[in-house]
């Protein structure tokens, strides 16, 4: 059975593991001890280490693959975890293959065109810059030591518990369509499943979206997620008024518009999406009126 590493384990990483559980012998790298039970309770191998703190990385196991699912630091220009993570990963044998989950943030804005992975990328923000720090270290790290390394470069992440309806309640607006701007979603469980297809399907040194099919206009989002749960839908304002009422952190990502294409995902890592839009999930929440769904506090929008 492959041993598997998984770094970052949040709500994707348990998800991934309660699907294919007896697939694969998971280790979680965590940086909280408390949360061992936690992964134990899950058939997890807990790994007490901090990617801040190299030192505590020096006793990790080798293993076949790498699920690397922690974001970089929250300042600066650069992404020192991932640079640590590379080091303590090489220092019992290397892996056969690694993902890692990325953003879509790192193209900047598209103007609402179609976006391929062959577009070069042109981040905007501190967030997207150090991403794209993350991608070229992981590519370069793969090329050099001849591990397989796969990209995802995932929008909005959304799902029954992860959806915007607290921001829809306090009536926060959201753009006319005539200003408004496109963003691209995917459910958490195709992300999961993605990520373990990409794990085995994926080509060396590869991008690939993981994205449904499904772009929309911010606004049109907030609407359908309203009239799924039979809540007002949010009041429209203009761009110019935009600037004036919504935060800072809403507003970076108005600033941005793209439509990605997920082709190659769908060509390469050959994956029947169970959401191929978020539509999907809306109509299911429809038809199960009985059953509670709660909103989400970590939804990007």
């Amino acid at each position: 059975m492959k041993s598997l590493l998984i770094v970052g384990f949040g709500d994707v990483a348990g998800r991934l593991v309660r699907r294919y559980a007896g697939q694969a012998r998971f280790i979680g790298l965590i940086r909280r001890p408390e949360r061992a039970a936690e992964l134990r309770a899950l058939g997890v191998t807990p790994y007490v280490g901090d990617l801040d703190t190299p030192a505590s990385l020096r006793r990790l196991p080798r293993v076949d693959g790498v699920l690397h699912l922690a974001p970089p630091p929250a300042a600066g220009n650069d992404d020192p975890r991932t640079r640590h993570l590379l080091h303590a990963l090489l220092r019992h044998g290397k892996p056969g293959a690694l993902v890692y989950i990325s953003t879509s943030g790192v193209y900047g804005d598209c103007g609402g065109n179609w976006v391929a992975e062959t577009r070069p990328v042109a981040p905007v923000n501190g967030r997207a810059v150090r991403r794209v720090d993350a991608e070229r270290q992981l590519r370069t790290w793969g090329e050099t030591f001849g591990v397989q390394v796969s990209i995802l470069r995932a929008p909005g992440i959304y799902a029954a518990d992860r959806l915007p309806l607290d921001r829809i309640k306090r009536g926060t607006p959201a753009l006319i369509a005539a200003d408004d701007s496109y963003t691209n979603h995917i459910h958490a469980d195709d992300l999961a499943r993605l990520t373990w297809a990409a794990l085995f399907r994926g080509r060396a040194q590869r991008i690939y979206h993981a994205v449904d099919a499904h772009p929309l206009k911010m606004g049109d989002w907030f609407d359908s997620c309203a009239d799924a749960f039979n809540l007002p839908r949010p009041p429209r304002v203009n761009r110019a008024q935009a600037e004036t009422v919504l935060s800072e952190a809403l507003l970076s990502f108005l600033r941005e518009s793209r439509q990605l294409s997920n082709q190659r995902t769908m060509r390469e890592l050959r994956l029947k999406y169970r959401y191929p839009t978020s539509d999907d999930l809306l109509r299911e929440i429809r038809q199960e009126p009985e059953k509670k769904h709660q909103p989400g506090q970590i939804a990007l929008f």
